[in-house]
């Protein structure tokens, strides 16, 4: 070998180190979504205050969804970029948009600052993370994928999944210390919850100082060298040629849709559900996921090890089938059923012994969301359902003759309503106190708590409802880096992975905390929401079973057309 030879071989990173610097750099980016989606509720307060406390909710929820709205576009922009010029370049770029992104969330002024320009500020950089993350998974999945031995493939990629991991118990961990120091108060109406979002900078220079000691990938440069004379067009030999269009769909309809449903009911919905609906203390909720998160960076190795071992489809279907069985709320005892008698027990004393029921004119019922802050909620209905929904109260329709004031039933007694429309902003505000106060009387007479009682808190069982879903979300996702890429020619393979998951995780996922939330206020059904996850998953499942093809120890330099 030359002398040339023998530098440029020194200078290539090991194996340990690609998969070191590809999953701390995803970490941190993960870290950086994370954050903004587990402070949702505090967010909500500081950039959504003129408007009701549901609508602020879900509008936080939305605003969290729109980062994952735009991932789609940046899948594409970066997929074209890595697959034409390279996939080091593609992914150094990502994770400098999305750290300087972050610290400008830390630093943007709120609603009592500067009105409307906070909320559409906070929106724009959102867009901003979304795009960026959209280019950030594939380069680094497939970074390590082209760099890892056939029979070792799902085990090191796995790495990339754990990075997930390891990004969401950094934002809770440093979330729960600046709670604990600060006091609850302090971080949540003061600047303390800021902290997180900056100290981004200093994740954003080290993730950079690892990521530019690579070099490019072995397939990656092989390619080029073959094609050197022939050149590459990603977006129209992915989008434009049926044998990869198909494998684009295949990928979207029968793994990604089930990832992005499973993952984020698991991780998010799950956390927005102890919060919002069981009114468990935030501290609590954060332990939970911490804890449930550390497992899962265990498990999603151990998943992808597996899939080296029996393939990568039966442990991805396994994930999903575990998924739909724990989430299914047809049947009263879904695993959402347990996390509520086993988070605020006493809630699901009440609700079993003193049935909540709206009796209402159903033309005097509209939806409990208010994008734009212009809805009154003044009528009869509107007014107990507005209530009903913020206080997380599950209860069923009935409806009644036209015209009527509606009432709310909650056991054997029944509260009238009162109706506000066409009148004045005291008036209506004191119609809407006196309802509030009455039904608040009467469902605390029937047992409903304000919030769950820490006393009666079994973590236990919380925690192993958690470990439940967090088995069926790696599972899905742990072999899944490595089965992506190995469906795929390297010449369209950042283009083709990337454009598919992003559109799976980043609007059925992405979307999924506030689709579920605003079912759940549509229906006042605090379980309806799940049916979002399950359709998504059951849909998956078919695709899968019937399609799917196994890719365990394929050739990447070789992938069949």
């Amino acid at each position: 070998m030359s002398d040339q030879g023998k530098a440029a071989a020194q200078r290539e990173p090991g194996l340990g180190t690609v998969v070191a610097a590809s999953a701390a750099g995803t970490a941190f980016e993960w870290y950086d979504f994370f954050v903004f989606g587990s402070l949702a509720t505090v967010i909500a307060k500081h950039f959504y205050a003129g408007v009701s406390e549901a609508t602020g909710f879900i509008l936080a929820l939305a605003t969290f969804a729109v980062g994952f709205f735009v991932r789609p576009l940046g899948a594409l922009v970066f997929g074209v970029f890595g697959d034409k010029k390279g996939r080091k370049g593609a992914f150094l770029v990502t994770i400098t948009a999305m750290g300087l992104a972050t610290v400008a969330i830390g630093l943007l002024p709120d609603y009592g600052a500067i009105g409307m320009a906070a909320p559409i500020g906070l929106i724009v950089l959102r867009m901003i993370q979304g795009f960026a993350l959209g280019g950030e998974y594939g380069g680094a999945a497939i970074y390590v994928a082209e760099h890892a031995p056939a029979h070792r493939r799902g085990f090191l990629t796995s790495f990339i999944q754990t990075s997930a991991a390891l990004g969401l118990i950094g934002a809770l961990l440093v979330i729960l210390a600046c709670r604990t120091i600060m006091g609850k108060e302090a971080f949540e109406e003061g600047w303390g919850w800021r902290i997180p979002f900056v100290l981004s900078s200093l994740l954003l220079l080290i993730s950079l100082w690892i990521r530019v000691k690579l070099g490019e990938s072995p397939a990656f440069k092989r390619m080029a060298e073959e094609s050197a004379h022939h050149p590459r067009a990603p977006f129209a030999e992915t989008f434009g040629r049926w044998r990869n269009l198909r494998k684009v769909f295949l990928v979207l309809f029968g793994v990604m849709i089930a990832q992005g449903a499973v993952w984020y009911c698991a991780f998010f919905y799950s956390q927005f559900f102890m919060q919002k609906i069981l009114k468990l203390d935030e501290q609590v909720v954060l332990e939970l996921m911490v804890g449930a998160t550390a497992v899962s960076a265990v498990l999603y190795v151990f998943f992808g090890w597996l899939s080296d071992k029996i393939g990568r489809k039966p442990v991805m279907l396994f994930g999903m089938i575990l998924a739909v069985a724990a989430f299914i709320p047809s049947f009263g005892n879904s695993a959402f059923h347990w996390l509520t008698r086993a988070g605020n027990p006493a809630l699901a004393a009440a609700q079993a012994s003193a049935p909540v029921t709206v009796t209402a004119d159903p033309a005097d019922c509209t939806l409990q969301f208010d994008p734009v802050g212009k809805a009154t909620f003044a009528s009869s209905c509107d007014i107990v359902k507005s209530y009903l929904t913020n206080a997380g109260v599950s209860y069923e329709n009935r409806a009644a003759p036209a015209g009527s004031t509606a009432s709310v039933s909650i056991g054997d007694v029944v509260v009238a309503s009162r109706d506000g429309r066409g009148l004045d902003k005291d008036s209506l505000k004191a119609v809407r106190s006196g309802v509030e106060s009455d039904v608040g009387a009467a469902l605390r007479a029937a047992g409903y708590p304000e919030k769950a009682d820490p006393a009666r808190t079994d973590m236990k069982t919380m925690f192993l409802v958690m470990l439940v879903f967090t088995v069926a979300a790696t599972a899905l996702y742990g072999p899944q880096a490595s089965a992506l890429v190995e469906l795929f020619p390297t010449r369209v393979r950042y283009t083709g992975m990337g454009v598919p998951y992003n559109i799976g995780t980043g609007w059925v996922g992405g979307f999924l905390p506030a689709a579920a939330f605003a079912i759940m206020a549509a229906t006042g059904n605090i379980y309806a929401g799940l049916w979002y996850p399950v359709a998504f998953t059951v849909a998956a499942i078919v695709v899968a079973f019937l399609f799917l093809p196994e890719t365990k120890g394929r050739d990447l330099n070789h992938v069949p057309e």
